[in-house]
This record gives C-alpha cells, sequence and structure tokens, in this order.
C-alpha cells in the first residue's frame, strides 16, 4: 500500500467508544470515513449526517457493511460477543481491523481473530486506550530507562464505588458480555501493568469474583448501593469485583483488582510498582477526572526523594487510531496480528478459571 494512498474507514458500534473511532478517522490525514453499522436507527442517521456519509452507506445490519463496503479500515465498537465475528468476516474480506477491547468473550474465540489476521495478511489492533494516558506514557520511559531497577511486585486495580453500566444490559449478561469488571475494566489495568514491566508472561493465576450488589439491583447509577431494586432473573450473571494474583514468568508478582460496585470512598484507579531502586504510582479518579498524580519514590545523592514529573496530556482513543492507521501504511504486518491481546486474553480466563475452581490455575508459555 503507498503512503499516498487515501484510506477507506468505517466503524461498527455507534456507541461512545465508536463515536470516539469516528471523531479520530475524520481527523486523520489521507483517511476518509465512508460507513456506518448500527442497529440504533435515529443515531445511525445522526452520525451518518454529521460525517457526511449518504444514506446508502449507512447500515443497520453489520454483515451488510462488510458486504458491500470496500473498506482498508474497519474499526469495531460492538458488543464483546460480535468482536470475532465481525472481525474475522472483515479480515477474510481484506480489511485491516481495529477492535474495542475486550479482544473476544474468551481466548479460544479471540484466537479465532488472530488466525484470520494472519491468514489473509492483515493488522489486527485492539484499543487498550487507557495505556495512552500521559502518566502511563512517563513512567514507561522511566522504567524502561532504568531508574527504578529491578521491577519485582506491582499492583493494578480499577474500583467503581457505583458504576455497574447499565445493569440488565448487555454488559451484565455473560452470553453476551463474557464477564463483569474483570472483563470490563481489569483488562484495561491488567494491559497497563504488563506493558509497564514489559510483557513478562503470565506464569499462573490465583484468583476470586463476587457478586454482592449486581443481583440485588443495587450498584449502578441508576440504581445506587442504598436502594433496592430487585432485578430479573438472568440480567446480572456476572461478577461485580474480582481480584486476582498473578505470578509471572521471571518471578514478579502483580495484583489485579477491579469493581463496578463496592463500599469504596469513590472511584480510584491506579498503578504501583515496586522495583530495586524505587517505586512509582499513578492515580486517576473517573476516567475524565483531572485530579490524577504520578508519584516516584527513590533517593539523589543517598537522600531519600520523592519526585513529581511533569505529565503530558493523554492520548486515548485518537492515538490508538493514529497508530493503527500507520501499522497499516507499514506494509509489514508481521507484529500487528493482535497476538498481545490475545496473551490479556489467555490470563482472563484463566482468573475467571481460578475463581470457579477456587484455586490456582497454570498457564502455557
Amino acid at each position: 500500500m503507498s503512503s499516498n494512498d487515501r484510506l477507506r474507514a468505517g466503524v461498527i458500534g455507534l456507541g461512545w467508544a465508536g463515536r470516539q473511532h469516528m471523531a479520530a478517522y475524520a481527523d486523520a490525514a489521507d483517511v476518509d470515513l465512508v460507513a456506518l453499522a448500527g442497529m440504533e436507527t435515529e443515531a445511525l442517521q445522526d452520525l451518518g449526517d454529521a460525517y457526511g456519509i449518504p444514506d446508502e452507506h449507512q447500515h443497520p445490519e453489520w454483515r451488510d457493511l462488510i458486504d458491500h463496503e470496500q473498506l482498508d479500515l474497519l474499526s469495531i465498537a460492538a458488543p464483546t460477543t460480535l468482536h470475532a465475528p465481525i472481525a474475522v468476516a472483515a479480515l477474510d474480506a481484506g480489511m485491516h481491523v481495529l477492535s474495542e477491547k475486550p479482544m473476544a468473550e474468551n481466548a479460544d474465540t479471540a484466537r479465532l481473530m488472530v488466525e484470520a489476521a494472519e491468514r489473509n495478511d492483515r493488522v489486527l489492533d485492539v484499543s487498550f486506550n487507557h495505556r495512552r494516558r500521559g502518566h502511563v506514557q512517563v513512567l514507561k520511559r522511566m522504567i524502561d530507562a532504568g531508574m527504578l531497577g529491578k521491577i519485582y511486585y506491582a499492583k493494578a486495580g480499577w474500583l467503581r464505588r457505583e458504576g455497574i453500566p447499565g445493569l440488565g444490559s448487555w454488559f451484565t449478561r455473560r452470553a453476551v458480555s463474557g464477564g463483569g469488571p474483570l472483563m470490563d475494566l481489569g483488562v484495561h489495568m491488567l494491559d497497563i501493568a504488563l506493558y509497564l514491566l514489559d510483557e513478562p508472561p503470565v506464569r499462573a493465576v490465583t484468583a476470586a469474583t463476587y457478586a454482592e450488589f449486581g443481583p440485588r439491583g443495587k450498584g449502578s447509577s441508576a440504581s445506587p448501593l442504598l436502594r433496592k431494586t430487585g432485578v430479573q432473573p438472568g440480567a446480572f450473571d456476572v461478577e461485580d469485583l474480582s481480584t486476582a494474583f498473578l505470578r509471572l514468568q521471571g518471578g514478579e508478582t502483580l495484583l489485579l483488582e477491579s469493581s463496578w460496585a463496592q463500599w469504596i470512598p469513590k472511584d480510584h484507579c491506579y498503578v504501583m510498582v515496586y522495583g530495586s531502586d524505587g517505586g512509582a504510582s499513578i492515580e486517576w479518579g473517573a476516567p475524565d477526572d483531572l485530579d490524577r498524580s504520578l508519584n516516584i519514590w527513590t533517593e539523589k545523592a543517598g537522600v531519600p526523594a520523592t519526585l513529581h514529573p511533569h505529565v503530558p496530556s493523554d492520548g486515548q482513543h485518537a492515538e490508538c487510531v493514529l497508530d493503527f492507521i500507520a501499522k497499516v501504511r507499514s506494509s509489514d504486518y508481521t507484529n500487528h496480528r493482535g497476538k498481545q491481546a490475545l496473551a490479556r486474553a489467555v490470563v482472563i480466563d484463566a482468573c475467571y478459571a481460578s475463581a470457579e475452581k477456587g484455586a490456582e490455575v497454570t498457564l502455557d508459555f
């Protein structure tokens, strides 16, 4: 593909995440957003009009978009169990694919996506936008430069006070979502932690899951913790809190926790790393919360010191899309087949398996 060719892009999924991809494509140089798909008729028309997409390129069914559009790039922002069917069909049709996280409802299904990318020589990428946060990027550079020495222990978590996303929606039904906050939020924190630690393979997992709020119809912004609203049978069959202890290949360990509802003062996201020559923490609240911090604990000339590096602005979805476009334009897709995202799916599967068994699960690597 010539670096001068204009790329034709489409988006499947009309919710918040899909709209981030649309905006990024519309702003990207030499990319034309030419097709959308989604079941919400009014939103489809409104977004099509906003981006100048004619009616014949607005598709209520995702299959119609893949069958009738000649696209170079496709973003998937649909419910989790649709990621693999859409991605495989799009890759087989010759499109490069950027999927929202989680990659798929389980690792076996995610592996089908990787296999489709390999047999069609296409890019398959997964949008882990939170690793694009400014303080994550600064900490990554400091770790890579050796400022903290050898990292031997880390903790990461995303905890909500009352943030079940649409109680009774596809998010809270395992058959569609694949899981609860571990699948929705924990995978982001797992991605950040493994990214910071330079991708060590996970050797073993011990995990537990709990569902104390959702089954009682509590824990969402629409049904706060103190309100008893009840919930229809089957409307909530995932966890609302998960915790996991991961043993990594080099002997390092990682504690991972995530919740949609929990008795805490407020929403809290954090990563802490402990190294031989220093430690560090990054923290923030809600995703758009500007109250965030990066702290480095080390020593200067033998004296304990706390550093507060400058934190640049976040990249988030726009940067994910631009990186995806750059991978497509590179014409060398060997290392862009979604295998890193697949490794996250394998770990999430192991966490759920451990929680179900009540015992440690060992991974092959």
